[in-house]
């Protein structure tokens, strides 16, 4: 097992804190249904009329939590997929900080990939 510099702990709190605060979100939206309103409006929409690439948000995690994969990929294909990946990069995220191993690094490439799939995809949902 590799660890860190001799003496160096790795910080469980930040993901561990961030865990928490995610998972009282998506039980707030698994049982506070955002389809029935009350949530308010996305500030881009509101401003410009177009839908931000994460526009149906809200009730794509509902979804997702209630199971309903076809209603959260017609809310938000692109939070459909990544939301699993998040949670699963957070995970590890978790597990490497508890087994006090070094932090991953993330490419640069798949950084500006990420990006490039973002904005096409907020480009491309306005048409």
């Amino acid at each position: 097992m590799a660890t860190l510099t001799r003496g160096l702990k790795r910080d469980v709190k930040t993901p561990s804190i961030t865990i928490v605060i995610l998972g009282a979100a998506t039980l707030l939206l698994a049982l506070r249904n955002p389809h029935e309103g009350g949530y308010g409006m996305c500030p881009i929409l509101a401003f410009t009329g177009y839908l931000c690439p994460t526009c149906g948000g809200l009730r794509t995690v509902h979804d997702l939590a209630h199971g309903d994969l076809g209603g959260a990929w017609g809310m938000n294909p692109l939070l459909t997929i990544a939301l699993p990946i998040a949670a699963v990069l957070l995970a590890g995220w978790w597990w490497r900080a508890w087994r006090n191993l070094p932090a991953r690094q993330i490419p640069p490439a798949l950084v500006i990939i990420g990006a490039i799939v973002i904005v096409g995809f907020g480009i491309l949902r306005n048409f």
